[in-house]
C-alpha cells in the first residue's frame, strides 16, 4: 500500500542519515548530541504542520495588518529628528551605545516607513517559501537582537563557542536577510543599507571576539590537543561551517551581485596564517642565549629547536591530525611551515657574523641532524615524512661561503695556536726542573701531544660535516705542520746558541734538548698515525711531499740537536783531549780514563733519548772520540825519542783504543752495531808507531794506507815525524812510493781522516 511504501522509504532515509553521521569513530561519542538535534528537528516539523493545518493567508494578513497597526501607533509619540533607537527600544530593545554618541539620527517617518517596507517584504517571502511559523521566528529574532548579542558574549565568555557560534550565525542571518530585501528592492539605496548595519552593529564586534578567542586556540593547538582536544574540534566545526557560509555567500554574489559585510571571512586561510606566525615565533623563541654570555649559545639554540620541532611534528601526527577534517592535510600543511621557518632561521644565522667553531656547528646541523633520526629521520614519523624530499635549509652557495670562511679562519686560528703552543714549550726550556718522561722513561715535553690534540679535534669536527671537508683540515694541518718544523728547528737551534754564550744557562739544557730531540721522532709517530685515521687511501699520493719534507726537517731537529749535546761532551772533554799525545800523558796522564768516565756520565743522560736518535748519538759519540785521537796524533805535539818511548806509547794507545772500545760497546748495548772498526785505525796507527826495524816502515805504512785510503801525504808526514826516527829522505821516499800503490780500502770503511787537519810549521815554530 501507499502507506507501507511511505514507510519504507522514511526508514530508508533514516538508514541513510544516521549512517552519514557515524562515519569515524569519535562521531559515537556524540550519538546522544544527534539523537537530541533530530528530536527537535522532529518537533518542529510536528509543530509547523500544525500551524499550517489552521494557519491560512487571512491569519498572516491579520498579522501583517496587526503589525502595520503597532508601527504607526508608536509615530504619535514621535518627534522629528527622533533616534532610530528609539524605536528599537519596542519590547525590550535597546539602542547601540556606541552609535548614540554618533548622533545618528532620522526621522521618525523614516524609520517607520523604511522598517515597515523591509519587515513586510521579508515576511512576504519567508511566508510563501518557509511558511507563517519561520515569518513569526523572523519577526521575534529580529526583535531579539540585543538580547541575543548579550547572550552571545557571555557564552564566548564562558568558552562554550559552538554555542556562541550558532547564536552569531542566527544574527547574521537576520541581517543578512534583511540587507538582501533591501538589496533587491534598491541595490543603490546605501543610506537604508547603513541603518541595517549600524542595527546590527555590536554583531560585527561579537565576531571579531568570537575570532579572537578561536585564534587564541588555535595558537596553542599543539597544547590544546593534549590537554582538551574537544575544543580544538570545537573551533575547526566553527572554522568549517564559516567555509560553508563564504561558499554559500560568493555563489549567491554571483547570481545576484550581493554579499553580506564581512563576507567571505575566510577563516580556514586566516587559521593556517595564525599557524605559520605561530610556528615562526616558536622557532625564532628558542635563542635563550647570546655569544657575549655563552659560548656555546649556538650549540644549545640548535638542539632546543631540534627537540621542540621533533616534539611538535610527533603530537601533530599523532593527534592534531584527528581533530581537522582530511581535506585540511594539516601535518603536511605544519611540516612544510616548520620546514619554511627553519630554513629562514638557517638562512639569518648563516649570515651572521659566526666563529669557526660555530660555523661548524651551524652546518653540521644543517645538512646532518635535520635529516637524522634525531629529527626529520626518526622512525615515528615515517612515512609521512621523506628526508631525501626535503628542500635543503640552506642553498650549496651558501654552505660553501661558509666553509670557504670555516677554512680561512681555521688557518689562522692553526697558525695562532703553534706559534702559542710553541711560545709556551719555549717557556719550558728554561725551566730549573727536569722535563716530564713518559712511560718508557724518555724526556719529553707536552708540544707534540697539544699540537695533534688540536689537530684530533678540528679534525673530528670536519667529520661531523662531510668527508670533502675532513680530507682539506687534514691537508691544512700537515701543511701548517710543515711551516711550524720549520720555525721549531729555528728556536732550537736559538736555544743552543743562547745556551754556547753562558754554559751555566739553563740548568736542564742537556735534559730540554733531548725532549727536543724525542720530540722529533713523536712528531714523526703522530703525522703517520693522523693520516691513516683521517685520510682516504687514495689521497696518500697527494700529501707524499709535504710529509717527505716533514719527515726531513724532523731529522735535521733531532741531528742538531745531537751534534749539540756532542758539542757539550767534548767541551768538557776539551782539556782531557788537549793531553793526549804529551809528554804528560807518555809518563801516565788518566786522561783517557777520565774522557771515558766523562762520556758514560752523559750517556747515562743521553739514556733517555728514543732509540733511532741514540743510536745515531752513540755512534757519532764513538766516532768523534776516535777523531780527537788522532787529531791528537797528528798535531806532533811529541816525537819519541828511541824505541822504547816509541814501544811505550804504541802500547797506551793500543790500551787505550781498547778502553774506548769497551765503553762505546757498553754504550752501544742492544743496537746491533759493530763499533769496533773505528777503535781498529788507533791500533793501526800504534803498529807503525811501535815498529822496531826501520826497513819495514813503509811496508807497514802501506798496509795502513791501503786499509784507509783517506790518508793523505801530510797525515803520513806527521806520524813519522811522531815516531822520530825518520829522517827527511826516508819520508820523502815512503811518501812518493805510496802514491804508485794500489788500495784495498774495507767496503764498510767510512774516511776518518780527511776530517783532520794537519797544522804547518810556523814561523814561531821554527824560532823555537
Amino acid at each position: 500500500s501507499t502507506m507501507e511504501e511511505t514507510d519504507r522509504e522514511a526508514v530508508a532515509t533514516a538508514v541513510q542519515r544516521v549512517a552519514g553521521m557515524l562515519q569515524r569513530p569519535d562521531q559515537l561519542d556524540k550519538v546522544e548530541q544527534y539523537r537530541r538535534r533530530e528530536a527537535r528537528k522532529k518537533a518542529s516539523v510536528e509543530a509547523r504542520l500544525k500551524v499550517q493545518s489552521w494557519i491560512n493567508l487571512t491569519v498572516c494578513g491579520v498579522l501583517v495588518d496587526f503589525f502595520s497597526f503597532y508601527i504607526f501607533s508608536q509615530m504619535e509619540s514621535f518627534k522629528p529628528g527622533t533616534s532610530v533607537f528609539s524605536l528599537c527600544n519596542v519590547e525590550g530593545l535597546t539602542g547601540n551605545e556606541d552609535l548614540r554618541k554618533n548622533h545618528l539620527l532620522i526621522t521618525c517617518g523614516e524609520v517607520a516607513v523604511f522598517f515597515l517596507m523591509l519587515l513586510l517584504s521579508c515576511i512576504y517571502c519567508l511566508y510563501f517559501h518557509g511558511g507563517v511559523v519561520l515569518s513569526v521566528i523572523f519577526l521575534l529574532a529580529f526583535f531579539s537582537v540585543p538580547e541575543i548579542v548579550r547572550e552571545t558574549h557571555d557564552l564566548i565568555e564562558r568558552g562554550e563557542l559552538l554555542q556562541a557560534h550558532r547564536k552569531l550565525m542566527d544574527l547574521e542571518c537576520s541581517r543578512d536577510n534583511l540587507m538582501y530585501e533591501q538589496y533587491r528592492m534598491d541595490s543603490k539605496n546605501t543610506h537604508d543599507m547603513n541603518l541595517i548595519h549600524t542595527y546590527f552593529g555590536d554583531m560585527q564586534k561579537l565576531s571579531e571576539e568570537l575570532a579572537k578567542q578561536l585564534w587564541m586556540v588555535v595558537q596553542r593547538s599543539l597544547v590544546t590537543v593534549r590537554r582538551d582536544p574537544t575544543l580544538l574540534v570545537s573551533v575547526v566545526r566553527i572554522i568549517e561551517r564559516e567555509e560553508k557560509i563564504d561558499r554559500r555567500m560568493l555563489d549567491r554574489k554571483k547570481q545576484t551581485g550581493f554579499i553580506p559585510p564581512g563576507r567571505p571571512k575566510m577563516w580556514k586561510e586566516k587559521m593556517f596564517n595564525i599557524l605559520e606566525r605561530t610556528v615562526s615565533t616558536r622557532i625564532e623563541g628558542t635563542q635563550a642565549d647570546t655569544r657575549e654570555s655563552d659560548k656555546m649559545w649556538l650549540v644549545r639554540h640548535l638542539e632546543i629547536i631540534r627537540k621542540y620541532v621533533l616534539d611538535d611534528l610527533l603530537v601533530a601526527k599523532t593527534l592534531l591530525d584527528q581533530c581537522f577534517p582530511p581535506h585540511y592535510d594539516i601535518f603536511n600543511r605544519l611540516l612544510d611551515m616548520y620546514h619554511q621557518a627553519l630554513a629562514t632561521r638557517m638562512q639569518e644565522l648563516a649570515a651572521e657574523d659566526l666563529e669557526a667553531n660555530e660555523i661548524v656547528s651551524l652546518l653540521t646541523w644543517v645538512l646532518n641532524t635535520y635529516t637524522s633520526a634525531e629529527m626529520m629521520g626518526n622512525s615515528e614519523l615515517s612515512p609521512e615524512v621523506d628526508v631525501n624530499s626535503l628542500d635543503p635549509l640552506i642553498s650549496q652557495n651558501v654552505v660553501d661561503q661558509l666553509l670557504s670562511k670555516y677554512m680561512s679562519t681555521l688557518t689562522s686560528n692553526i697558525i695562532g695556536w703553534l706559534r702559542k703552543a710553541l711560545e709556551t714549550d719555549k717557556k719550558d726550556w728554561i725551566k730549573e726542573t727536569e722535563p716530564e718522561a713518559d712511560q718508557d722513561g724518555y724526556y719529553q715535553t707536552t708540544l707534540p701531544a697539544i699540537v695533534f690534540q688540536m689537530f684530533e679535534q678540528n679534525l673530528q669536527v670536519a667529520a661531523q660535516i662531510n668527508e670533502d671537508l675532513k680530507t682539506k683540515v687534514l691537508i691544512l694541518c700537515l701543511q701548517q705542520m710543515n711551516s711550524f718544523l720549520t720555525r721549531y728547528k729555528d728556536e732550537a737551534q736559538l736555544y743552543k746558541e743562547d745556551h754556547l754564550k753562558n754554559r751555566q744557562y739553563p740548568q736542564c739544557y742537556v735534559q730540554y734538548m733531548i725532549a727536543v730531540i724525542n720530540n722529533c721522532q713523536t712528531f714523526k709517530e703522530s703525522i703517520i698515525s693522523l693520516k691513516r685515521k683521517y685520510l682516504k687511501s687514495d689521497m696518500e699520493d697527494t700529501l707524499s711531499i709535504s710529509h717527505t719534507n716533514m719527515d726531513a726537517t724532523l731529522d735535521v731537529i733531532a741531528k742538531e740537536g745531537c751534534s749539540s749535546l756532542l758539542d757539550e761532551v767534548f767541551m768538557d772533554l776539551e782539556p782531557h783531549l788537549n793531553e793526549l799525545m804529551t809528554k804528560k800523558w807518555l809518563m801516565g796522564s788518566n786522561a783517557v780514563g777520565t774522557i771515558c768516565v766523562t762520556v758514560e756520565d752523559y750517556f747515562n743522560d743521553f739514556a733517555k733519548i728514543k732509540k733511532p736518535y741514540k743510536k745515531t748519538m752513540t755512534l757519532e759519540a764513538h766516532r768523534r772520540v776516535v777523531v780527537e785521537y788522532i787529531r791528537a796524533i797528528m798535531l806532533k805535539r811529541i816525537s819519541f825519542k828511541n824505541a822504547e818511548e816509541r814501544k811505550e806509547g804504541a802500547e797506551r794507545m793500543i790500551k787505550e783504543a781498547e778502553q774506548f772500545r769497551f765503553l762505546f760497546k757498553k754504550l752501544a748495548a742492544g743496537s746491533g752495531e759493530d763499533t769496533e772498526g773505528l777503535c781498529d785505525i788507533i791500533e793501526a796507527i800504534a803498529e807503525v808507531i811501535k815498529l822496531t826495524d826501520p826497513s819495514l816502515l813503509y811496508l807497514e805504512v802501506s798496509t795502513l794506507v791501503s786499509k784507509y785510503p783517506d790518508i793523505r801525504d801530510d797525515h803520513i808526514a806527521a806520524l813519522l815525524t811522531v815516531r822520530g826516527d825518520a829522517s827527511r829522505d826516508m819520508k820523502q821516499t815512503i811518501i812518493e812510493t805510496l802514491d804508485q800503490g794500489p788500495s784495498q780500502p774495507n767496503p764498510n770503511y767510512v774516511p776518518i781522516f780527511k776530517e783532520i787537519t794537519v797544522p804547518t810549521l810556523t814561523v814561531p815554530k821554527l824560532l823555537k
